[in-house]
């Protein structure tokens, strides 16, 4: 056996990117040489890890397991790198996946604070609505609002979004502003990725069958129909808190509670976590906690 760490680190950024190209640039190789490297290493294995095509590449099976297999390798290479050094410093690339609305909303416009801790460490953001798999898609850390399912990562809390109810002042001054739940039903609601109730007062609890009229995936969308008066949005604070403040929506039963979603980051399980990832979570504790 004779893998050299670029191997292995050229390998998994070409699995999580799906791209000689994309991985060659972020390593300052060439494609032809991130190529060759990486079908040496399939030599040396003896089976093929990765099935290209012109359109994309992808994982075999055989990559699948590989790449599951040589994660907890390179970080620990990592950690012992940061260990060494003994000053705190953070090299290399983070990847963070999230949804748009709370990377844009939240932790991009807190983002200066990290950055400037560790001024050598690169962050790619991988913004999608849609859940991704860590292993597979080479993401180190995973921020969440909501339920995590079954979730195979390790999770931690970071943080509350509280749901609620909002709309525009122009929506309430057309068509009235409900003062109990029952009142929805009279109205136009935009359903979001946030849910509908139940309602919650002091120890009732209500439930309405409202049936949403714009039905929208994602919660910046959601929150847009909103403001541009098409109805009531369900919704949550951190997806909306500007709005809210500046008077594009207004809350909609105040008095009444929707619950809340744990906003949470996740870790690639099976494998020590980045020294980055970790430092990464500790900063967005600090800045979720009491939001």
């Amino acid at each position: 056996m004779n893998h050299s760490i670029l191997s292995l680190q050229l390998f998994t950024r070409v699995a999580s990117r799906g791209s000689f190209s994309a991985a060659s640039r972020e390593l300052g190789l060439s494609q032809s040489s991130a190529s060759r490297i990486v079908a040496t290493l399939e030599q040396e294995i003896g089976v093929a890890l990765l099935t290209r095509t012109t359109r994309a590449v992808t994982l075999t099976e055989a990559g699948v397991e590989y790449l599951a297999r040589i994660g907890p390798i390179l970080a620990a290479l990592e950690e012992a790198d940061h260990a060494v050094r003994g000053n705190g410093t953070l090299r290399g690339l983070l990847r963070v996946a999230t949804s748009s609305a709370l990377a844009v909303r939240e932790v991009i416009p807190r983002l200066a604070g990290f950055s400037d801790m560790h001024p050598s460490l690169r962050i790619e953001f991988l913004l999608k609505d849609q859940r991704q798999d860590l292993v597979s898609d080479g993401i180190d850390v995973a921020l969440r609002v909501g339920d995590l399912g079954d979730s195979s990562g390790v999770a931690c809390r970071i943080g509350t979004s509280h749901r609620l109810l909002a709309a525009s002042p122009s929506y309430l001054k057309r068509a009235g502003t409900p003062q109990v739940p029952a009142d929805l039903v009279h109205h136009t609601i935009i359903t979001g990725p946030a849910g509908f109730g139940p309602f919650h007062k002091g120890g009732e609890t209500f439930s309405v069958r409202a049936e949403g009229r714009f039905i929208i995936s994602s919660l910046e969308g959601s929150n847009a129909a909103a403001v541009t008066g098409l109805g009531i949005v369900s919704t949550g604070h951190l997806a909306c808190r500007a709005e809210l403040m500046n008077g594009a929506l207004v809350r909609v039963l105040p008095d009444w509670e929707m619950g809340t979603a744990p906003v949470s980051a996740i870790l690639p399980g099976g494998r020590a976590a980045k020294p980055s990832a970790r430092a990464f979570v500790e900063f967005m504790t600090s800045q979720l906690r009491d939001q």
